[in-house]
């Protein structure tokens, strides 16, 4: 049995962090009272490997290897998927028995939205997902519920993506019928290069996700300091002739209004 992955901590705010730890506490607490063979699922299996998430709920998944009955069915926050799971898809993590990486993936792009199936998928790659078996398990899932969903989402999936707010803003792009970006690019400058999120290189166009984090201090250093490099890389960017889109968390929950903005900007150098 191949031992899980546990991908490196992404720099979360307080209301991620917290819902993290309470998604663990939660499957701690079940793996302890359960008397069947088990597999932590689906987003508990994400969260267990440390993937990137977003706005998930509480219930907790878990894959098991015959229909739950009538008493176990009856709990709410836990929800219990039953299949034949291959022993290929079958790990844990800290001991705690869970789907591997593909697997967590494949069955996350199937029940979720997909703009948080593709933060998880994006993160899993970053974390060392292989994207041949990840193909191969959704081939195997052909029939099945959300697999045309999920086939949508793995298709965007990127190992380029550095943060979920990224990957939430390549699915608006995507789902908006904007032109495809290319995730993170170098653009030289006459003040030095300097690396963009999206890019839509042959009109210039550039757009950058600002999570509040960044100006958190910590790892990220001074906060003033901060703002002030990314005023400077701003300027050499716009004065290389660069148009720079800067979206926020909450203009995430306006898609429309967000795929205005880039496809005014699009339309603005397409245009003779």
């Amino acid at each position: 049995m191949r031992k899980g992955v546990y991908l490196p901590p992404v720099q979360e705010d307080g209301i991620a962090a917290r819902h993290r730890a309470e998604t663990l506490r939660q499957i701690r607490a079940v793996d302890v009272r359960l008397d069947v063979d088990h597999w932590f699922s689906h987003t508990s299996a994400a969260v267990l490997h440390g993937c990137w998430t977003w706005r998930l709920t509480d219930v907790v998944h878990l894959t098991q290897l015959r229909p739950p009955n009538l008493e176990q069915s009856r709990d709410r926050m836990l929800r219990r998927h039953w299949t034949d799971l291959p022993v290929r898809d079958r790990t844990e993590v800290s001991g705690v028995p869970v789907t591997t990486l593909e697997r967590t993936v494949v069955d996350c792009a199937r029940i979720l939205r997909p703009a948080q199936g593709l933060v998880v998928a994006d993160s899993a790659l970053r974390g060392g997902a292989d994207p041949a078996l990840i193909d191969e398990i959704l081939r195997e899932c052909a029939g099945r519920r959300g697999v045309v969903r999920a086939r949508e989402v793995l298709g965007l999936s990127d190992v380029r993506a550095e943060s979920p707010g990224e990957s939430i803003l390549r699915w608006i792009v995507h789902d908006e019928g904007l032109p495809a970006p290319r995730p993170g690019l170098d653009v030289d400058t006459e003040r030095g290069t300097f690396w963009v999120d999206l890019a839509w290189p042959e009109w210039k166009v550039a757009v950058e996700f600002d999570g509040a984090v960044k100006y958190s201090g910590g790892a990220y250093g001074d906060p003033s300091a901060r703002v002030v490099a990314e005023k400077a890389r701003q300027d050499a960017l716009e004065e290389a002739g660069w148009i720079v889109i800067r979206v926020v968390w909450r203009d995430l929950d306006d898609a429309a209004g967000t795929a205005g903005r880039i496809r005014r900007a699009l339309w603005s150098r397409a245009r003779p």
